[in-house]
Parts: C-alpha cells; structure tokens; sequence
C-alpha cells in the first residue's frame, strides 16, 4: 500500500513537470527549453516573444528531448473520470482523445442569452429547470403555446427552451422567433442533452398549428454539442418564414403559435 501511494504521488509530480509554464497544459512534443532547463510547448514559445518567462533569457531552439521520451511512455487518465469516462490514454493522444470524449461536460443550451454553466447530465438539466426556468414534460407527447409577441415593436429575438423527460433521456425544445430585416422568422428544432451517437436512436415530429391550419415537420435530434447556435440554413429545423407565422399565430400584432411534438426511438439505444 505505501509503495502504491508513493508511486501516485511520483506519477503525479511527473505529470506537474509536463505541464507548460504559460498556458499550465500539458505539453506535447516537441518540447522546448531554455539555456537554464526552464521548458515550455511549442505554441507557446512564439507567444513569449522566444524569450523564457522563467529567467528571460533568449530562448533558441533547444529541444527537451528527455521529457518528450518520457512523456512517450506516460499513460494517463482522461480529465473527464470524474463524469464517467474509463479510459487510460497515451501521453501524446491525450488531448485529442478529451477533445472528443462522450464524457466531457455538456454546456447550457439556453441560448437566448449567455451562460457559462457546464456540467453533466442531471447538473444541467437541474440547471435549467431551477435556474432558467425551464418547463419540463415527462411525456413523449406534449402541446405548448409560444406567444411571440410583437416583433416590430420590440425588435429583438423572443425564444423558449423546453425540457422534454421521454425515455429516460432528457430532450430540448428550442423555439425562436426573430426579424431578418422586416420579415418574422420562426424556428424550432429538437437536441439530445446527450452525444451524437445516443441522439441517432430517435426520431421526432414538430407541428405548428392555429387558425385551422398546421405546418408537419420530421427529423432526427442532434446532441446539444452539434446543436449549438443553429443557423437557418439548417436542414433539421422546422422554420416559417413571413406571413405564414401570422397566418398560423392569428392576424394579430402578437401572434400565438401552438406547438406540438412527438419523440419515437428509431433503433436501440
């Protein structure tokens, strides 16, 4: 047991010289170092101006070549543990592998202004039900009136998030509506608060309804990673452009427009 511990607490000191003295990440190959052994990464040697911020010395191009083999024999965990990833990785795939790890911490989705928050599943759904507000439905099925109010007067865009608990898994309704020039647009869309390849298994319909009419659309979610800021040349949103949001909503200055959707799984996940 007292060798273990000894053994974490070098593998740990090991991992604090590996970490660049500007950006405090870990350095990958090549690793430079000044006249004096200060080191630092690559990309951070032309943002110091080559000139070492330990000792300030002019830095040339003087290769660490003993770390980098070390760091080569190094395997480390992934930063996401604590969410759930078990993955030990080689020292120089580290990055990318975190870059693209399904653990990572998803950021807030309410894009109508901006927050900070990240966390995993049920931090963010918590998040946004308690601190946003959000409406949760605990159906695969649900209705829900979007007053849009009046655009022309109070430019600006009017948008709502919506939690929706359907197999165990928590989805969002993203609905915004917005002026281009002097044109109402409205758009929706569905995400998975989840990855990419968990999104793939379901499938969801999104209907705009009022005045007797009603505008059908189909698609598959994508995880609210992919989903960030969608823009209107979107193939996976349902958008109605012009009088048609008046025509749905009511031929008032504030229309209203019911929307209605439906989540089926498409594969098993």
């Amino acid at each position: 047991m007292g060798n273990r511990v000894a053994d974490l607490h070098s593998l740990t000191k090991f991992q604090e010289i590996l970490k660049c003295s500007v950006c405090f990440d870990f350095m990958q190959s090549p690793i430079y170092q000044c006249h004096n052994g200060h080191t630092l990464c690559s990309s951070c040697k032309a943002r110091v101006l080559n000139k070492c911020p330990g000792c300030r010395q002019q830095l040339g191009n003087i290769r660490c070549l003993a770390l980098e083999k070390m760091a080569k024999s190094l395997e480390l965990h992934c930063k996401y543990e604590e969410f759930g990833c078990p993955e030990i990785i080689p020292y120089h795939t580290k990055l990318m592998h975190e870059d693209s790890c399904n653990f990572r911490p998803y950021s807030c989705p309410w894009y109508g202004c901006p927050c900070s928050a990240v966390g995993d599943i049920p931090l963010l759904v918590s998040h946004l039900t308690d601190y946003h507000k959000a409406v949760m439905f605990n159906s695969c099925n649900f209705k829900h009136g979007f007053l849009i109010g009046d655009l022309y007067k109070n430019p600006g865009r009017r948008w709502i998030v919506i939690i929706i608990n359907c197999f165990d898994k928590h989805f969002c309704l993203h609905a915004e509506a917005f002026l281009i020039g002097s044109t109402p647009v409205y758009m929706a869309f569905l995400s998975l608060i989840g990855n990419h390849a968990e999104a793939g298994n379901y499938s969801y319909s999104l209907q705009i309804g009022g005045n007797g009419r009603k505008l059908t659309f189909e698609g598959v979610p994508q995880s609210i990673r992919e989903s960030e800021r969608r823009s209107l040349e979107s193939a996976d949103s349902l958008i109605v452009p012009g009088g048609m949001v008046h025509s749905l909503g009511g031929e008032t200055r504030e229309p209203k427009l019911e929307i209605t959707s439906r989540i089926w799984k498409t594969q098993c996940g």
